[in-house]
């Protein structure tokens, strides 16, 4: 028998559980000013269902989809009253645990993907989404950014700072 092999492995295996065992970290300072104005649509929406449901979740990026119904738009242009993006819901709240207006992702996306991916079942949030290559939107885009928060309602006090940025002068056209 080989004695190595065993050894070998552990090694391996600990050095990919420590991967995960880091939080995400960005040479870009979070500017939520700057987050706003680069945002090319600003949505208000709620979590709805999935389409389609998770198959194995694995990894940071989930592989299901959520649909989302457009409840406001905030800045920007989108075609219909439904958004699809990658997600998994959650029967439980992820609110932003820092004082508005926020500088960093609410704790979800604190674990080591620079993203928070779970969204409550019927939750409101505020997207801020940029378009990719191919046309359709993402949140992926300004890693540790508070691009896709939680609401507590339609009075958040994040909601009410963020549509009195969207409307400044240096923030992109509507």
């Amino acid at each position: 028998m080989n004695v190595r092999r065993p050894a070998v492995m552990v090694v391996v295996a600990s050095m990919l559980c420590a991967l995960d065992a880091y939080p995400c970290t960005t040479a870009r300072s979070v500017s939520n000013v700057d987050m706003v104005r680069e945002a090319d649509a600003i949505l208000r929406v709620r979590a709805e269902d999935y389409a389609p449901a998770p198959r194995n979740q694995k990894g940071f990026e989930p592989d299901s989809n959520i649909r989302f119904k457009v409840l406001e738009v905030v800045r920007g242009q989108v075609t219909g009253d439904r958004l699809v993006l990658p997600g998994i819901l959650v029967d439980t709240d992820d609110y932003n645990d820092l004082t508005s207006p926020y500088n960093r992702v609410r704790p979800d996306g604190r674990r080591g993907s620079c993203f928070a991916s779970s969204y409550r079942s019927g939750g409101q949030f505020l997207l801020m989404l940029k378009k990719r290559n191919d046309g359709a939107f993402t949140v992926n885009w300004y890693p540790l950014a508070p691009v896709n928060e939680q609401l507590h309602s339609a009075d958040d006090p994040w909601l009410l700072w963020v549509r009195k940025q969207a409307k400044a002068p240096n923030s992109k056209s509507r």
